[in-house]
């Protein structure tokens, strides 16, 4: 999306980084195909990518690793498993579980930190090649994309499962990395057909007949925008796969979950939504919320990091604002402390009038930050982690007649958007963003 100012951004990458619980731009009436005639969609899924990404690089191929865990200095391990190798799987391994647990069950077990800059440059890498072998490519995280081959949907089921090996081939020839395809009719399909076959394989789901034999049994969790609670008011209705979902009809969610919402939701069950690949010409609608988090590797006392990480994540908010042509007047910042029996700080502040620019928002966000986290630390809380977020906002251009932002501030961030955009995130960045807090960062976010 470019900016009408004069200055010309170049497209903004919204999406880069983000953690989509529920994405729900496949159902929006604004990103499908005014025409109902069937088309042909392919999901590419990188298995297991942070892990295969570290084996690569370490060259660890047949070991079993887990990313997300960490060290103290008597070697007890700590933190999180994020993800995992298939053989730390085959132990029992569990995205979820203790670095310490999962240690335990397999004491060959290598723990890794999260590396979020090498996975982001890799996964640019692969959508490089992705552009060059489709004309419609959707990023739709790190680890999965979506393509339109809409152009394949005439020729035999041989012919397409040929272009899926060769894509399949080409990743792991250019790339090193091993993935997992779908293609069905839909978006949604073709996402669940690409989990039926891992790592490694091509599931078609072309007609009728491949429907109701490999996606019919699959439980109604494992559609996108159907979470656990959503699972649970459908079983409480008698409902627990895709085939029940489908002979049942869209009546019975439309009663659970409204006239609109409930009909769109049958609809990406059964495979009939229309949803377009979103490319870099078409930007998704903006989220309910904006929103940065970050989690500490480690606990710390240090104000001035916590502070670069403030700072960070409003660069990150006010540069995904930016690209949605959105502005706010009120934030809120999350401020999190190690005892496990007392959550943190969460408070509001408001800046002078509506703006998405980093400078205006950072000055009021520190206002009241640097007195919470004085008294934390008096207090004897060392910090675990930080959240941004905008609590509103809006499409506007519209002058205020008490808060006008400087013309020369506003060009400053156009023109540093303008090169990141061009040249990657981070080419030019103000120097306390590197002065943070080693962790795991993520949007969370529903749309």
């Amino acid at each position: 999306m470019s900016n009408k100012n004069s200055i010309d951004t170049g497209s903004y990458d919204v999406d880069e980084g983000v953690h989509k619980i529920t994405d729900y731009s496949c159902v929006n009436r604004d990103m499908q195909h005014k025409s109902i005639k069937e088309r042909l969609y392919l999901h590419l899924d990188l298995n297991c990518y942070y892990a295969q990404v570290e084996q690569l690089c370490f060259n660890l191929y047949g070991m079993p690793i887990y990313i997300g865990g960490w060290y103290k200095p008597n070697g007890i391990p700590r933190g999180i498993v994020a993800t995992s190798s298939y053989e730390a799987r085959a132990f029992g391994v569990k995205t979820g579980m203790s670095a310490y647990e999962a240690e335990k069950i397999c004491p060959y077990l290598v723990g890794l930190q999260a590396n979020y800059e090498k996975y982001k440059a890799i996964s640019n890498d692969i959508k490089d090649v992705l552009d060059n072998f489709a004309m419609d490519v959707e990023k739709y995280s790190m680890d999965e994309y979506f393509l339109d081959i809409n152009f394949k949907k005439d020729e035999s089921r041989k012919e397409i499962h040929y272009y899926c090996k060769e894509l399949r081939d080409l990743i792991k020839d250019e790339i090193g990395l091993v993935c997992s395809i779908g293609v069905s009719t839909s978006k949604t399909y073709s996402k669940l057909a690409s989990d039926l076959q891992k790592p490694d394989g091509i599931t078609l789901v072309l007609t009728e007949n491949d429907v109701e034999d490999k996606l019919y049994p699959l439980a109604l969790d494992e559609v996108w925008g159907i979470g656990s609670r959503r699972y649970k008011k459908l079983v409480g209705k008698g409902l627990k796969t895709i085939g029940e979902a489908i002979q049942r009809g869209y009546h019975i969610f439309q009663s659970i979950f409204g006239e609109y919402m409930g009909k769109m939701m049958w609809e990406m069950v059964a495979g009939k939504d229309r949803a377009k690949v979103l490319t870099g010409e078409d930007l998704s609608p903006p989220p309910e919320q904006l929103n940065y988090m970050h989690t500490f590797s480690n606990w710390t006392k240090n104000a001035d990091r916590v502070q670069g990480e403030i700072m960070k994540g409003i660069t990150q908010l006010g540069y995904r604002m930016r690209g949605y042509g959105l502005k706010a007047d009120k934030y809120y910042c999350y401020l999190r402390v190690q005892d496990q029996s007392w959550s943190g700080i969460q408070f509001r502040f408001n800046t002078e009038g509506k703006t998405n620019l980093d400078d205006y928002i950072y000055f009021e966000c520190l206002k009241k930050a640097k007195p919470y986290m004085r008294r934390l630390l008096k207090n004897g809380f060392a910090m675990r982690g930080i959240g941004i977020g905008a609590l509103s906002f809006e499409h506007t251009d519209q002058l205020e007649l008490f808060f006008d932002e400087d013309d020369k501030v506003r060009d400053f961030y156009l023109i540093q958007d303008a090169i990141n955009n061009k040249y990657g995130k981070g080419t030019i960045q103000k120097a306390s963003v590197k002065y943070g807090v080693m962790g795991k960062t993520h949007f969370l976010e529903r749309s």
